[in-house]
């Protein structure tokens, strides 16, 4: 981690100081050159690193010089920050002056809320102040640097050229295996042992190649050991090898060890090309299994020589590789890949019990074994805890040194360090450095938390870990670590969407949450109160704990406990996370956090004090449950806040503050409430924004207010955007000017317009409004609702070749927009449309009077809906017996589900659907349809009757929609 911290101050250094130069503001009088100094200090300790940070798992020293370090580089990055937030904040007085010079009468109410304070120091003293300040404290710190520095030599580390030390060995293994102590893989060994003897055909590529993927320690070798070793693999195949191939891959290497295997002998010969050759010669025509055990390069490159040469073997030929690495299975072209999953706790606790009770007599096991099973389950499923902690039992005779592993950390069991952490280390050096900033910092999660992947991204962004590149959005970048570390399973995924191949919900194993908070020690803490506080016999909690180091603090206060921050305690804290299902007082928290780069807020707030402010450095605020009335104006002076998410809970929270444009740095603005939020003008200014998820549009009467406009210049946009409160006559006007098709982002869009009018009153400007809209080009779902003109034309739609789900809600339509020409529409749901009585060729696209090639309406649609259309009488298409001889219709082919819900004035389905491949039917609340439709002696059975699923019964559709 110490690598990452390094190497971002260097880069903010530089940054920093190129804004400054640009911005015409300078330090006090000598600064530039020890800014200087402090950058090739730092560049002096980078080279040695990489040394440094593997060397102090073993060496408490050097463990305490990196701590230095680190904690001298987390303050200079404090110090710089400042710096570049007061460049910031004279960025943003300037635009504000601006903006009162081009409107005279704002500049009252500008000024109003600009509330001068230590943190937000506009005038020119003040900046002063600051400035000598923050030189100051960069002279210091690097007196401090400097020691730290020349501390470096007593430790004799290797440069970052010259190669280190392996700490951890990585063992050799064998094809050799105990099959007595092995539990809980003989179902799964039976079904590699089966794809092993499976005959594959001629154009099958050859040799056939299964990957057995986990996370270090799940028992991928003792697998692979199982099945080589069956009778039946080793009768079936004339040539077998095990190589364990480990990291670096060395080509050379792998094949020497091939050809000794099979030759029984150590080839004298040196070059890859003549190794491949003997090779060949070898298995050509024969049937081959090889075993490659413990891979992790993932270049193609490496295996594509060896890929091409074994193509001579008889068809049958396998090879088997086991890896922790997804991406590896994928790129030796795995025809299987196998992902061991956990073990029970039965077969960790046969596992444990075999190796803890050897040697003990029947006596002792008896007095133990309950103490035992609790051990065993915490290894979670993984067979290699249950050894370690097994082998770590063995000698241990009371309850009482049980008693004492059963409530430890295992982080904290020397034994279990060396032997179950060494195999996660290895895929922690695997990682690059931030890479292992990121996974440290999951440390502050607690055990067995389920986690978005978006959040977890925005908590990096937040501490800096996501570097930013002119080519690429920091949030994809922050997307590929989240990838990287969960195809090295560090991650598991816990949940799952459809029709959505991102993983979105994930969580850790807890041997891997244990072994982050081993590298993340004395820097992540998770606190319950109820366990580790006793909050139930200490009224008030006080956070005195050895936070001496302290940076990321997950904070879960239950019942009615209140709690104090001592002076000194936790000062130094970077993420707070707090936890808490009673209103409480922030005031004394909000005094001495000031280093916070990420806070949540979880529990019944209901007020946030004006000290927001202090919070200078704050990148990520997350209320949850929020049940304030409003929030203070100075919110709006964190002008380094990326991440802003509210989730409002009180239905008199409506308006935000008017400060909001100056939030210039703002990515991600995502709002969670029920009812209308009156958004303040200027948020078109927040040109960094990246998600928006509502914009509320003003009244016409609301001259104050937020217009469509505004999103004029907001292009970075991305994902959803719902828009809410269209249908001034204004909107026509600022429907051009939003510009949504500037919007390449967008994938998803929501129009509602203003109010439902239960009083029956057309307004056909909505029919404008929506026309003078211009999609995003690539919007993929788009829903419509409260539209309350009697024709939508949607012109623009046919120009979405992208679009694969369309919602239209609460209209009134009297007549359907023409949509069957969607090229890739596959999800369309009408409901409640007042006025429709009927749906006919104008629905499908298909105009009358006009000679027409051969056309398919609506080519990829498979699910439709329509949904209270209590004026629908009429439903009617052309069919093919309906063709007209200069032209031929298909309509929905592919169309799987229909779903008809309470419309019951429908008189008949349309005749095309006979020619439909649909699967589902659903007709509910439809009396005469449900009638024309009875199986067998209905008038429109013969329209549906190859339909294998039919259902009329609201109950059980209900049922199917809960259970999904």
């Amino acid at each position: 981690m110490a690598e990452g911290l390094v190497t971002d101050l260097i880069k903010q250094l530089v940054s920093v100081a190129a804004l400054e130069a640009e911005q015409e503001i300078r330090l006090v009088v000598g600064v530039d050159e020890e800014v200087e100094k402090l950058k090739g200090n730092l560049q002096t300790v980078t080279a040695v690193l990489n040394d440094a940070e593997k060397r102090q798992v073993t060496e408490e020293t050097v463990k305490l010089w990196l701590e230095k370090l680190k904690d001298a580089c987390y303050k200079m990055n404090d110090v710089i920050d400042e710096w570049n937030t007061v460049m910031i904040k004279s960025t943003i007085k300037k635009e504000e002056e601006n903006v009162d010079n081009a409107h005279p009468v704002m500049k009252k109410k500008v000024r109003s809320f600009i509330i001068p304070s230590p943190s937000c120091c506009f005038h020119e003293v003040d900046k002063l102040v600051m400035r000598h300040d923050i030189a100051q404290k960069i002279k210091d710190l690097n007196r401090k640097l400097d020691e730290i520095v020349k501390e470096k030599d007593r430790y004799q580390f290797k440069l970052t050229n010259d190669p280190a030390p392996e700490v951890v060995n990585r063992p050799t293994t064998t094809s050799f295996v105990d099959v007595s102590e092995i539990f809980g893989r003989e179902n799964v060994k039976n079904n590699l042992v089966r794809i092993l003897l499976g005959k594959g055909g001629e154009e099958e590529r050859r040799p056939r190649v299964i990957s057995l993927v986990g996370m270090g320690g799940l028992g991928k070798t003792t697998l692979a050991q199982l099945a080589y070793n069956d009778p039946k693999v080793q009768d079936h195949f004339e040539i077998k090898v095990w190589v364990c191939v480990s990291d670096p891959f060395d080509k050379c290497k792998v094949a020497k060890e091939i050809l000794e295997s099979i030759e029984s002998q150590s080839p004298k010969l040196t070059t890859l090309q003549s190794l491949l050759d003997r090779i060949c010669a070898n298995i050509a025509n024969k049937k081959f299994l090889l075993v490659l055990d413990d891979v992790w390069a993932e270049d193609y490159t490496m295996w594509d020589q060896f890929k091409v040469a074994f193509k001579c073997v008889a068809l049958s030929s396998k090879i088997i590789v086991t890896t922790r690495k997804s991406r590896v299975a994928e790129m030796m072209g795995s025809v299987s890949m196998i992902n061991l999953s956990e073990l029970s706790n039965l077969d960790c606790w046969l596992i444990f019990s075999k190796i803890a009770f050897l040697d003990k007599d029947p006596e002792q096991c008896e007095q133990l074994e309950d103490i035992g099973r609790q051990i065993a389950k915490r290894c979670k499923g993984l067979p290699l805890a249950a050894k370690t902690l097994g082998s770590l039992m063995r000698f241990k005779k009371s309850r009482e040194e049980w008693k004492t592993v059963l409530n430890s950390n295992l982080w904290e069991l020397e034994d279990v360090e060396k032997g179950l952490f060494a195999s996660l280390l290895l895929s922690y050096y695997d990682l690059s450095s931030p890479l292992k900033q990121c996974f440290s910092y999951c440390a502050i999660l607690p055990k067995g938390y389920p986690f978005s992947s978006d959040d977890l991204v925005f908590m990096w962004m937040a501490q800096g870990y996501i570097p930013s590149k002119s080519n690429m959005e920091m949030e994809v970048i922050g997307r590929e670590y989240f990838e990287n570390l969960f195809i090295r399973s560090f991650f598991q995924a816990f949940k799952e969407y459809p029709n959505d191949d991102k993983i979105k919900i994930c969580k850790m194993h807890d041997i891997v949450h244990d072994f982050a908070q081993l590298m993340s020690k004395n820097e992540c803490f998770t606190i319950n109160s109820d366990i580790e506080l006793d909050s139930a016999k200490k009224e008030d909690i006080e956070l005195g704990l050895d936070f001496k180091n302290a940076r990321h603090l997950w904070l879960e206060i239950s019942g009615e406990a209140q709690f104090s921050v001592s002076n000194n305690s936790a000062k130094n804290i970077r993420t707070l996370i707090l936890v808490n299902h009673n209103d409480y007082d922030l005031s004394n928290l909000f005094q001495h956090f000031r280093c916070l780069r990420t806070l949540t807020l979880d529990g019944m707030l209901k007020e946030l004090p004006d000290a927001m402010e202090n919070f200078i450095h704050l990148r990520y605020l997350n209320l949850v449950n929020y049940c304030g009335l409003r929030l203070p104006e100075t919110i709006c002076n964190l002008c380094n806040l990326q991440i802003l998410k509210i989730m409002i809970r009180d239905v008199r929270f409506n308006k935000l503050p008017q400060g909001m444009s100056k939030l210039i740095n703002l990515r991600h603005f995502i709002l969670d409430h029920s009812f209308g939020v009156d958004f303040p003008r200027g948020i078109g200014r927040l040109i960094s924004l990246r998600t928006l998820s509502h914009f509320y549009v003003s009244s016409k009467d609301d001259s104050k207010g937020c217009k469509l406009g505004e999103l004029k210049n907001l292009n970075h946009l991305q994902g959803t955007l719902r828009i809410i409160g269209l249908g001034n006559e204004e909107d026509i006007s600022g429907a051009k000017n939003a510009q949504l098709k500037k919007k390449i982002g967008l994938h998803t869009l929501s129009l509602w317009f203003v109010g439902w009018d239960f009083e029956d009153t057309r307004r056909e400007s909505d029919a404008l409004v929506l026309n003078a809209l211009e999609s995003p080009p690539d919007l993929e779902c788009l829903s419509i609702e409260m539209y309350q003109a009697t024709t939508m034309s949607l012109n623009w739609t046919m120009s979405l070749t992208k679009l694969k789900m369309l919602d239209i809600r609460y209209t009134f339509l009297e007549h359907m927009p023409s949509l069957g020409k969607l090229p890739f529409l596959k999800s369309l749901h009408i409901k409640v449309a007042k006025y429709l009585k009927k749906v006919g060729n104008e629905f499908l696209g298909i105009e009358s009077g006009k000679k027409k090639d051969n056309i398919i309406v609506f080519p990829n649609l498979k699910t439709l809906t329509f949904d209270d259309l209590r004026e629908w009488e009429e439903w009617i298409g052309t069919g093919a017996e309906e063709d007209e001889e200069d032209y031929v219709v298909t309509i929905m082919p592919h169309l799987q589900q229909l779903e008809i819900w309470s419309c019951p004035k429908l008189k008949s389905l349309p005749n095309f659907l006979h020619t439909t491949p649909l699967q589902n039917l659903g007709i509910y609340d439809c009396p005469i349809v449900k009638e024309r439709c009875e199986g067998g002696i209905g008038e429109d059975w013969h329209k549906i009757s190859h339909v294998p699923n039919i259902n009329f019964d609201i109950k059980h559709a209900f049922l199917k929609d809960v259970n999904g």
